[in-house]
C-alpha cells in the first residue's frame, strides 16, 4: 500500500465523485479509478459503492478513511519533523551548568533556548564542576557544557565567553562586611569554606592562588560541591568564601557580598562541546546561548550604572 493511493482514496471519499476528485488531484479520471481498483484489490475488499449519479463508501471504506487519514497526518508530521531536525529546529539538547551558573545564568538561557528553539527537548544540568562536564561531554551525556576553564582535552572546542572577578561572601554582619571593599589579606585568619579540592574544582585553584598571592594559605574548615551549599554554611558562619561574582545572584537570608579590593582575582567561563559534533540543534543552540548571555551581560552593566 502506498501512501498515494491513500491520498487518492482519501479524496475520491471527500468528493463521493470520482470526476470531482480528478480534478482536485489534477489527474484524468480513468488512471484515479484504475488506482482505487487496485488498491481495493491489494486489500481484498470493496471500498466504494459506484452509481453512474454517486459514489458511497462501503463499511471497510468508512473504515480506511479513518484510519489513512490519521497515516497521512502521521506521515506529514514526520516529513515536516525531519526537515525540522535537519533546520536545527528539533531533536534532543542536553546542557551542564557550572555551579555559579546554575543560578544566574541557566534560567536565562533555559528560557531563551525554549523561546528560539521550541522543538527541542531540553535536558539541563546544574551545580556541575567542570571534571564533570568534561567526562559528561566526553561521554556524550552532555552536548554542551558552560564551564570554567582550562580545560585540556584536545577533543573539545571551548569558547570563553565571559571573565568575572572572586568575590567574598560573608555572613551578615560579619566584622567586615561594613566595608565597601575588602583586602583580601584581611581574611587571613578567617576559616574556609571551599570547593572540593584536589583539582576537582576550577575555582578552588584560583581562590588557592589568590590568596597565596595576598601572603597566605586559606584554612578550609569545609568543602562543598555545590554553590548553593557552599553559600549556606557562610550564612550559617562556618566561614567565608570566594566565589566568582556572578553567585551574587543567589540572595539567602544571612549572607552578604562584597567585592575584593584592588586588582581581584579573575577566574573565565566558557562555553564547552565537542569538535566533532556537528548537529543542527547544536549549532543553533550555541548562537541562542551566546546572544542569552551576552543579553544578560548587557543588561547587568546598566542595572549596575543605574
Amino acid at each position: 500500500m502506498e501512501l498515494r493511493h491513500l491520498r487518492y482514496f482519501v479524496v475520491v471519499a471527500e468528493e463521493r465523485h470520482f470526476g470531482r476528485a480528478a480534478e482536485r488531484l489534477h489527474l484524468a479520471q480513468p488512471p484515479l479509478s484504475r488506482q482505487i481498483r487496485a488498491l481495493e484489490t491489494e486489500l481484498g475488499v470493496e471500498l466504494f459503492h459506484r452509481t453512474t449519479r454517486r459514489v458511497e463508501l462501503t463499511p471497510p471504506g468508512e473504515l480506511l478513511l479513518e484510519r489513512a487519514r490519521s497515516i497521512l497526518t502521521a506521515a506529514q508530521n514526520a516529513t515536516e519533523d525531519c526537515r525540522r531536525a535537519a533546520r536545527g529546529e528539533a531533536g534532543r539538547l542536553s546542557m551542564g551548568f557550572t555551579g555559579s551558573t546554575t543560578y544566574g545564568l541557566l534560567p536565562v538561557v533555559a528560557g531563551a533556548l525554549r523561546e528560539r528553539l521550541p522543538g527541542v527537548e531540553l535536558e539541563l544540568h546544574g551545580e556541575m564542576l567542570t571534571p564533570a562536564q568534561i567526562r559528561g561531554l566526553m561521554d556524550r551525556t552532555l552536548d554542551v557544557a558552560l564551564l570554567r576553564p582550562p580545560v585540556r582535552e584536545r577533543a573539545l572546542r571551548l569558547e570563553v565567553i565571559r571573565s568575572e572577578p572572586l568575590i567574598a561572601a560573608l555572613e551578615t554582619g560579619h566584622r567586615l562586611g561594613e566595608l565597601d571593599e575588602i583586602p583580601l589579606g584581611e581574611l587571613s585568619e578567617e576559616p574556609f569554606i571551599t570547593y572540593p579540592s584536589h583539582f576537582r574544582s576550577v575555582v578552588h585553584d584560583a581562590v588557592e592562588e589568590a590568596c597565596a598571592t595576598a601572603g597566605f594559605l586559606p584554612r578550609v574548615v569545609m568543602e562543598a560541591a555545590e554553590t548553593a551549599t557552599l553559600v549556606s554554611f557562610v550564612a550559617a558562619g562556618v566561614g567565608v568564601a570566594l566565589v566568582p561574582a556572578s553567585v551574587a545572584a543567589m540572595a539567602l537570608p544571612g549572607i552578604t557580598y562584597r567585592p575584593l579590593a584592588g586588582r581581584a582575582p579573575r577566574v573565565e567561563l566558557a562555553v564547552a562541546w565537542r569538535r566533532d559534533d556537528d548537529s543542527p540543534v547544536l549549532g543553533r543552540a550555541l548562537a541562542v546561548v551566546h546572544e542569552a548571555i551576552t543579553a544578560a551581560a548587557d543588561t547587568q552593566k546598566v542595572a549596575t550604572k543605574t
